[in-house]
C-alpha cells in the first residue's frame, strides 16, 4: 500500500507531498486521496452519481479534470494521477480482479478510475472467459463490475470437479462458467455396454445475474424448468446445494411414472427390457436409493491426476464396464512403478472412492500365442506364477528392510546413505528393465479373451500393445468381505484399456472420457494424492 501511495504522489498522512507554487490547490485536493478501507471486489470502485459521471468521461476517452492530472510543462510524470485516466484504465485492467479493491483503497481517484466498466469486462474475459457481449447488460442495468464481483468472483471456489456424496454410487459434477452463468452439468456415463459412446450431461443446478443485483441460484432438477435453490460454501473443496421447491421434481404420474423416466434416462430402456432378475433389484436399489438426494447434495473437489512424460499413457478419467452395474466412471494414476484405477462413480459392491484395480507396471506379462491364449487355464497358469514372483520379492524386501533398520539401530552411526544409495540403484536398475521391456515391446499383438471370460461389450479390440500383472478388488454386497484379486491389464491404445478379472472370470473394457475439464489440475502432486486418500477413507 506505501508503494501505491508514493507512486501516487500521496503521503500518509499530510496529503500530497508535492512542492510548487500551488500548494494550497494540491492541498485542497488531498481530501479527494484519502485511502480506502474497502477491500470487496463488489465495491472496488463504488461511489456515487459524481464517481459515475467521472467514470462515463474516461470510458469515452474523456479526461475526468483532477488538478493533479498534468505535471508542468517539460518535465516527466512523477505520479500516477499525472497519466491520463484512459491509460490508467489499461494499466488497472490488465491487474488480476483480486488484487483491484486493495488499488482503490489507495485513493478515490483510483476508486473512481475503477467505476469503469472497461475494466471489469477485461477481467471477465481474461479471467473466467466470459465472450458474451457484456454491453448487453446495460439494458437490465448490470454492469461488469456486478458480474464480476457477485457472480464470478463469489462463487470462484465451486469451479471445476466434484463429487457428489450420494452414497456408494457416487458422481461426476463440472462447475463451469458459461456465458453470463455458472453451470453445475453432471456427467454420466453413456448406455451399457456402449463404452466408446460420448458423455452424457445434464443441468443440477446454475447461477446468473441477470435483472437482480444479487446471484440467483436455480435447482435445475425434475421437469418443470428452473426453480428456487440455495449453495452453501461448507468449507474448502467443499459446498452443499439445495432445492427449496422439491415439489418440480415431482410428476403427476406419481413415483412409478418417475421410476420409468429415470430409467429411460439412466439406462436408456424399459424395466420390460431388463429380463436379469438381479439386475431389476440393482436398478430399482439405485434409483430408490438416488432419489433421496433430489432435495440435497453436498460435494467435494477432486483433481485431474499430474501426469508425466514416463506414464505408460497420459492418465485421465475412463468409462468402464462393471456387469451388471452397468459403466462406470475410473480414474487412471500413476505412481511410479504402479498404476491405479479409482472409482469415482461406484455400486453397492465396490463404492466411488475405492481403488479398483492396480497395475504392477515392473511385471509384464507375455501372453501366449493366440490359439493358446483362448485356454483360460493357461493364462491363469502365467499370472499365478507372477503372482508367486510378485508375493516372493514382497517378502525379500520386507525382510531387506528389517535388517536396515536392525543395523541402523545397532550401529553409533548408522551407514544410512550407503544402504539408502543401494536401494535407489536397486530402484533405478528395475526402473530401468521396466523401461526396457517396454521399448522392447511390439507395437501391437494380437489379442482374444479366453473361452469362458465374460465381457458385456464384445466390441473390444483384438491387438495389443502390451499386458502387465495386477489386482483387482472385489467385494459383497455392501462392500462387505472385500479382497484383491489377481488379474490381467490389457493396454489397447492411448484411450483404452482392459482389465481380466481372473476370480470373476469377467472383462472389463475402458475408454478415455474426451472432455476438456477447467479448473480441475492439482496444485501439486501432494494436494492429489491427498485427495485420492480422502474420497478413499469417505468411501470406507
Amino acid at each position: 500500500m506505501a508503494v501505491c501511495a508514493r507512486l501516487c504522489g500521496v503521503g500518509p498522512a499530510r496529503g500530497c507531498r508535492r512542492r510548487g507554487a500551488a500548494r494550497e490547490q494540491r492541498r485542497g485536493g488531498a481530501g479527494d486521496s484519502e485511502p480506502d478501507t474497502d477491500t470487496d471486489p463488489e465495491e472496488a470502485g463504488g461511489g456515487g452519481t459524481e464517481d459515475e459521471e467521472a467514470a462515463e468521461r474516461i470510458e469515452g476517452g474523456r479526461p475526468a479534470p483532477h488538478p493533479a492530472e498534468a505535471g508542468p510543462a517539460g518535465r516527466a510524470p512523477l505520479s500516477l494521477l499525472e497519466l491520463p485516466p484512459e491509460l490508467l484504465v489499461q494499466i488497472f485492467g490488465s491487474l488480476p480482479g483480486t488484487d483491484l479493491p486493495s488499488l482503490a483503497r489507495v485513493c478515490t481517484t483510483f476508486r473512481r478510475i475503477l467505476r469503469t466498466d472497461t475494466i471489469w469486462r477485461r477481467r471477465c474475459r481474461e479471467e473466467y472467459g466470459v465472450c458474451e457481449n457484456l454491453r448487453k447488460l446495460e439494458i437490465t442495468g448490470v454492469s461488469c463490475r456486478d458480474v464480476y464481483a457477485k457472480l464470478l468472483h463469489r462463487y470462484r471456489h465451486i469451479l471445476g470437479l466434484w463429487q457428489p456424496d450420494i452414497g456408494p454410487y457416487g458422481g461426476l459434477l463440472n462447475v463451469v462458467v458459461d456465458g453470463l452463468f455458472i453451470i453445475g452439468w453432471m456427467y454420466l456415463p453413456p448406455h451399457d455396454p456402449h463404452v466408446d459412446d460420448p458423455m452424457r450431461f445434464k443441468p443440477l443446478f446454475r447461477i446468473h445475474l441477470m435483472e437482480r443485483k444479487c446471484a440467483t441460484v436455480e435447482c435445475m432438477y425434475g421437469h418443470k424448468g428452473p426453480h428456487n435453490g440455495h449453495i452453501q460454501i461448507v468449507k474448502k473443496d467443499e459446498f452443499s446445494t439445495k432445492c427449496n421447491q422439491t415439489d418440480h421434481h415431482r410428476m403427476s404420474g406419481g413415483r412409478q411414472e418417475e421410476f420409468r423416466t429415470w430409467l429411460r434416462e439412466e439406462w436408456g430402456r424399459t424395466l420390460e427390457d431388463i429380463f436379469h432378475e438381479h439386475m431389476q433389484e440393482l436398478i430399482l436399489m439405485k434409483f430408490i436409493y438416488t432419489s433421496q438426494y433430489d432435495n440435497c447434495l453436498t460435494y467435494r473437489r477432486i483433481y485431474l491426476p499430474p501426469s508425466s512424460p514416463d506414464d505408460l499413457i497420459k492418465p485421465g478419467l475412463f468409462k468402464g464396464t462393471y456387469g451388471s452395474h452397468g459403466l462406470e466412471i475410473v480414474m487412471l494414476s500413476f505412481h511410479g512403478k504402479k498404476a491405479k484405477g479409482t472409482k469415482i462413480t461406484g455400486d453397492p459392491n465396490i463404492p466411488a472412492g475405492q481403488q479398483t484395480v492396480e497395475i504392477d507396471l515392473a511385471h509384464p506379462l507375455q501372453l501366449p500365442d493366440i490359439e493358446t491364449l483362448r485356454d483360460f487355464s493357461e493364462l491363469s497358469r502365467i499370472v499365478l506364477e507372477v503372482q508367486e514372483q510378485v508375493r516372493r520379492e514382497e517378502q525379500e524386501e520386507e525382510q531387506r528392510q528389517e535388517e536396515e533398520d536392525r543395523s541402523q539401530q545397532a550401529a553409533s552411526q548408522p551407514a544410512a546413505k550407503p544402504l539408502g544409495g543401494e536401494g535407489a540403484e536397486g530402484e533405478e536398475t528395475a526402473a530401468g528393465a521396466e523401461g526396457t521391456t517396454q521399448n522392447k515391446a511390439p507395437a501391437s499383438q494380437p489379442f482374444v479373451l479366453p473361452m469362458g471370460v465374460i465381457s458385456r461389450n464384445e466390441d473390444y479390440p483384438r491387438t495389443c500393445r502390451i499386458c502387465f500383472y495386477g489386482t483387482g478388488l472385489i467385494a459383497g454386497h455392501g462392500f462387505t468381505s472385500p479382497e484383491r484379486t489377481p488379474g490381467v491389464f490389457v493396454l489397447f491404445d492411448d484411450d483404452r484399456f482392459g482389465f481380466i478379472w481372473l476370480e470373476l472370470k469377467s472383462f472389463s473394457l475402458y475408454s478415455r472420457i474426451k472432455v476438456s475439464f477447467q479448473n480441475a489440475e492439482a496444485p501439486s502432486r501432494e494436494a492429489f494424492d491427498e485427495m485420492l486418500k480422502n474420497i478413499q477413507s469417505l468411501a470406507t
